[in-house]
């Protein structure tokens, strides 16, 4: 468990590490580039690289931190791929449920997968559920299946942004983030493909949060993505969901 350098979350918590690719927003997935780092560095966890492993030895971590703290979870992996079973599942939102002080954010593209988990349970009241949504054929059905969840926080992580999305309805959905691809072989993310989402967000009365350019700045130009920066029409976008907030 480490302090995250993500700009919406605090620390991260991987319970369940390694994943296989479902759809386009995968193709260069940082997770299985610093998975495979950390296999070289010998780092605990990380024998197996990016194959997917389960470790319970993880899950009292956040038992252990009294201090109010924002997590999010699995960001070296998907907590509901299909090879993690419902009875690990279990495990790890007893230990939410067990931790009211903390916030629980949860980002999967197994979205399929969401209503039949939570038809068994409810979902925590300090769990914040979202689903990616890269484009248009494979991340904004996922939406719906997000939409059916009792979340307290629903929220889209549009990111990296593939291309325009198109019109989306927002309803039951308090949070979208958009962001552009990084590192190599980063695809470009055109501004008014930001843009559109912004303003649908503005219409619908959703929180909006740009998380970075990435790989391509708003010009076009390829450059590192800490000279890219966070500016999207001569501002931060850092808005947070009315529901809940990051401490």
């Amino acid at each position: 468990m480490a302090g995250s350098k993500i700009e919406w979350t605090e620390q991260t918590w991987n319970p369940v590490t390694g994943c296989t690719k479902v759809s386009p927003g995968c193709k260069h997935c940082y997770a299985e580039t610093m998975a495979r780092r950390l296999k070289a560095m010998g780092a605990g966890g990380y024998a197996g690289g990016f194959d997917l492993a389960m470790h319970p030895s993880r899950l009292s971590q956040p038992v252990l931190r009294k201090k109010p703290t924002v997590y999010f979870v699995n960001s070296m992996s998907d907590l509901f791929h299909e090879a993690v079973p419902d009875s690990f599942l279990d495990r790890v939102f007893d230990v939410i449920r067990a931790t009211p002080q903390h916030t629980y954010q949860i980002l999967t593209k197994r979205a399929e997968r969401l209503p039949v988990y939570f038809e068994r349970v409810a979902c925590p009241e300090n769990v914040w559920l979202g689903v990616s949504v890269e484009d248009r054929h494979f991340g904004v059905p996922r939406i719906d299946s997000l939409r059916q969840i009792g979340a307290k926080v629903r929220f889209l992580s549009v990111e990296p942004l593939l291309e325009d999305i198109g019109e989306i309805s927002l309803i039951g959905i308090h949070w979208v983030i958009v962001g552009g691809e990084s590192g190599f072989g980063a695809r470009p993310m055109r501004p008014e493909w930001v843009d559109s989402v912004r303003h649908q967000c503005e219409e619908q009365g959703v929180a909006f949060f740009f998380k970075q350019w990435g790989g391509w700045g708003a010009d076009g130009i390829k450059r590192h993505k800490k000279a890219n920066g966070r500016i999207f029409k001569g501002r931060t976008w850092d808005e947070l969901p009315a529901q809940a907030s990051i401490r």
